[in-house]
């Protein structure tokens, strides 16, 4: 399981959010705690009632929303009673159990998952402290409802989580104005809420994965002057179709002046995922002696990262950048390091894919008593042999070869061999 925890200052417009997913049929209401009556009952206005008699008591308090998403491995087909206990159990185990929340089932995505809505003010109009609420709280109750409900472990290896947004669906979206504003909505609103992006390029990149684009229109135009921004759909070649329509149009509002707020942001709250993201990009090199640059975009790509080469009209590449849709954060090559730039990476591809294999070699050395020893690295245990040039590599050796490399071969750590202290050699007894 994984959770996401998200602060706001808005708590209309996450419910606002989940209540469009309802009206889309992308979603269900399955649990609602701490309010009144009955969930079919309810409509928007005793929702959000609840909530802002909670986040008036206090006008110092300006983040006062929390909008909370557990996710599921894709292969886990959890029915609406096991949510509800799963997202009960979390709420409790972060603090939140005597807040009122409501839990969305969302069916938009490939893999199981709930949204939660909550408010961070208490009847008696304090605060709950939320700092550090990821690792002090939602991580080892994360752990605890793993165990408890026996769930796959979200750092296991066998642990898959689909994209939760999906892309626009544009044959049903471009044949009039409110299906293709409820696509586009859809998917901007997602976006800018759960990616860390720090400029329009690196927006527009996540958007064109799920068929929309964002513009500014040409340098020359008034549009462009007035920093105004529209939004479009794009077919399966990337051109745009349907009827673009104003950012202002939207209830998320994600003009040009909303958007710069959240570069600087963003820039902050990406931070933590970037040595992540160059291990991955190592662990690839690694794997290789050479590789191509079409082996490299699909070895990250096995790993949710979608990588963007950027080419001029005449072919040559200025620049990378990274999407990690696992952490949901976007950086260009440059920003991860001097080593990561388009010019950089170029000049470490080969023409040819050349894996890393195993192998087994024998040192000659003459004049030199033979010695015999263990070593290891990350993938296998060798045997590395020092011998004179008058002998040779016997058979025996090379069983003990095969043995030992099948032996490692598998999932699990090799384990460092500990140095055995050579006993003393009796008197008269020669090497």
């Amino acid at each position: 399981m994984v959770a996401k925890i998200i602060s706001g200052k808005r708590i209309k417009g996450i419910l606002h959010y989940n209540e469009n997913k309802v009206a889309q049929g992308q979603a269900q209401l399955i649990m609602a705690s701490g309010f009144a009556g009955e969930i079919d009952q309810m409509n928007f206005d005793s929702k959000i009632k609840r909530f802002e008699k909670l986040t008036m008591l206090s006008d110092k308090v300006k983040t006062n929303a929390l909008h909370i998403s557990l996710n599921f491995d894709a292969s886990e087909k959890l029915n609406n009673a096991k949510m509800q206990a799963i997202a009960a159990n979390y709420m409790d185990k972060i603090g939140f159990g005597d807040q009122p929340f409501l839990v969305y089932r969302h069916t938009d995505a490939a893999h199981s998952h709930v949204h939660i809505v909550t408010t961070t003010m208490q009847a008696s109009g304090e605060r709950i402290d939320i700092h550090r609420i990821g690792m002090l709280k939602s991580e080892p109750a994360r752990k605890q409802i793993e165990q408890e409900f026996n769930l796959v472990r979200a750092q296991s290896k066998t642990f898959k989580q689909q994209a939760a947004i999906k892309p626009a669906d544009i044959t049903k979206a471009q044949y009039g104005h409110i299906p293709t504003k409820r696509a586009i909505s859809n998917v901007v609103g997602a976006v800018m809420s759960q990616y860390k992006f720090t400029s329009l390029a690196e927006f527009n990149a996540v958007l064109r994965q799920f068929n929309v684009q964002a513009d500014r229109g040409g340098e020359g135009t008034m549009m462009y002057q007035k920093e105004g921004l529209i939004y479009s759909l794009l077919d399966k070649n990337g051109s745009s179709i349907g009827i673009p329509i104003k950012a202002s149009a939207f209830y998320s509002k994600p003009t040009l002046f909303n958007l710069e707020k959240k570069f600087a942001q963003n820039t902050v709250r990406r931070a933590a995922y970037r040595d992540d993201l160059k291990g991955e990009i190592e662990r690839v090199f690694k794997k290789y002696h050479q590789l191509t640059k079409t082996t490299f975009i699909a070895e990250l790509q096995k790993e949710n990262i979608q990588t963007l080469f950027r080419q001029n009209e005449q072919g040559l590449t200025y620049g990378v950048t990274f999407i990690d849709n696992t952490n949901m954060a976007v950086f260009k090559g440059s920003d991860l390091g001097k080593g990561y730039g388009s010019k950089a990476l170029t000049e470490r591809f080969g023409r040819v894919d050349q894996p890393v294999k195993p192998t087994t070699k024998t040192w000659l050395k003459t004049g030199q008593p033979k010695q015999t020893y263990l070593k290891r690295d990350a993938q296998t245990t060798y045997l590395k042999t020092i011998e004179p040039a008058t002998q040779q590599f016997d058979s025996g050796v090379d069983k003990l070869l095969q043995n030992l490399m099948e032996k490692t071969t598998g999932d699990s750590a090799p384990i460092t061999p500990r140095r055995k202290k050579r006993k003393k050699q009796e008197q008269g007894q020669h090497l």
